[in-house]
């Protein structure tokens, strides 16, 4: 299994302009919000009451990302129940409204992760190497993460890797 900063780096390096980072920031929440809630109304049943399939989703991820790095895990902890506490909201809407809201936010997302990658020059990460898809979130909280100045030993190790941020990519369109 990759570590943390080989799979971060991995990504880091489809994503060096801020544009494009700045597009998923917005857009990658709003895809696993919806993925979310798409799941969140498929229940099953456990020893401890109805569970959805989405909580089960995410309980798996949260312990992979747990068992790549624990400060990273952790964020992705909250970052991933507070989708769920979303998703599961929209959930519980009426289904046009649940439909409308959870595909909306699924289209919209992947609109701005497109923006981002047209910004950038350069194809999404997941179309080279799939782990990408589950990646996207956690290179997001990292760079949230980054931001607040926390966990800089491992910006300045991916940006070692992947290079350094920049306004815009050599050969990447601008606006």
């Amino acid at each position: 299994m990759k570590t943390a900063l080989e799979q971060l780096s991995g990504y880091a390096a489809y994503h060096r302009d801020t544009r494009n980072i700045a597009t998923h920031f917005i857009g990658v929440p709003m895809i696993v919000v919806a993925i979310t809630a798409l799941l969140a109304r498929l229940q099953f049943p456990t020893p401890l009451g109805q569970v959805s399939l989405a909580a089960l989703i995410t309980g798996v991820l949260v312990l992979y990302y747990l068992k790549l790095d624990l400060r990273l895990g952790s964020a992705m902890l909250a970052f991933n129940g507070l989708a769920l506490v979303a998703g599961s909201a929209i959930a519980g809407l009426a289904t046009p409204a649940w439909l409308g809201l959870g595909l909306g936010l699924f289209v919209v997302g992947w609109v701005f992760q497109f923006v981002g990658h047209y910004f950038e020059g350069r194809k999404p990460a997941f179309v080279d190497d799939l782990m990408g898809l589950l990646i996207g979130p956690l290179f997001v909280v990292a760079e949230w993460l980054f931001a607040l100045g926390l966990c800089t030993e491992l910006r300045d190790a991916i940006e070692t890797r992947a290079g350094k941020t920049h306004g815009a990519s050599r050969g990447a369109r601008t606006a």
